[in-house]
């Protein structure tokens, strides 16, 4: 098992939902943690917030990538020893009224660029042993009309952390995959699906196709990073953290 005091990590999207959480939690527990993301003032704003480093960028940007690395690196003091790749986007809708320009973008956004990201990472996680995360959804294992482009993408990575897994292992560096449920974040929002009134009111519902009952909180997502970074026996895994919502279950019925 390894300490999760003292790693160095980079966590994209790290500005709000389950990377600003993941980046609050293992700060706590003495990670030097740096989040990226878009909208430099909310990186700068929660990076003071938690106490760790934060750098304004896009995954979808060769350059931003870049020095999204090198940053992270050089504030873990001279290492990388996790990649938390959890920046991305969602649109909606019927599958004949399905934008080509959009779909090139949310896979570009969610898929593309995490993997030239994981790509420019390994030769600083292969001195570390390190490790790779990818951020998946309960949507690969409980099908929702109208959500196939955000379904295909968490397909995608939930596959690549496989496939890494096995194409990195003889360099030490483990791969897996975090799959979330009914975590309430900024994605449907920020893509301009709904409002956060709206948001708010279809999370609430969702307690009841699944086994517990309740709504799941980043905390819930972050501890799942932790275990990860914490085993060194791991890799080519997907833990899924949904309340039991990929089960199929309709409570009360």
């Amino acid at each position: 098992m390894r300490e999760i005091a003292g790693q160095s990590v980079l966590i994209t999207g790290g500005g709000s939902g389950l990377g600003e959480a993941t980046a609050r939690y293992l700060t706590e527990r003495g990670a030097k943690v740096t989040i990226t993301g878009r909208r430099a003032d909310r990186i700068a704003a929660k990076a003071g917030e938690i106490g760790c480093h934060g750098i304004a960028g896009d995954v979808t940007d060769a350059a931003d990538r870049s020095a999204m690395i090198e940053a992270a690196v050089e504030f873990g003091g001279g290492r990388l020893d996790c990649l938390f790749n959890n920046a991305g986007n969602m649109i909606r809708g019927p599958v004949e009224e399905l934008d080509e320009q959009q779909l090139l973008g949310i896979f570009h956004a969610n898929v593309v660029g995490a993997m030239m990201l994981t790509g420019l990472g390994t030769q600083h996680l292969a001195k570390t042993q390190g490790l790779v995360l990818f951020v998946g959804s309960v949507h690969t294992q409980r099908a929702f009309p109208g959500a196939s482009p955000y379904a295909a993408t968490k397909a995608a990575v939930e596959t690549l952390a496989k496939v890494y897994a096995a194409e990195l292992g003889d360099r030490g560096i483990r791969v897996n995959c975090v799959i979330p449920g009914s975590v309430l974040t900024e994605i449907n929002v920020r893509a301009g699906l709904v409002n956060e009134k709206e948001a708010k009111a279809r999370f609430e519902t969702l307690n009841t196709i699944q086994t517990i009952d309740r709504l799941g909180e980043g905390e819930d997502i972050a501890q799942a990073v932790a275990y990860f970074m914490e085993s060194d026996f791991t890799t080519g895994a997907s833990l899924t953290v949904d309340g039991g919502m990929g089960l199929g279950v309709t409570r009360g019925v």
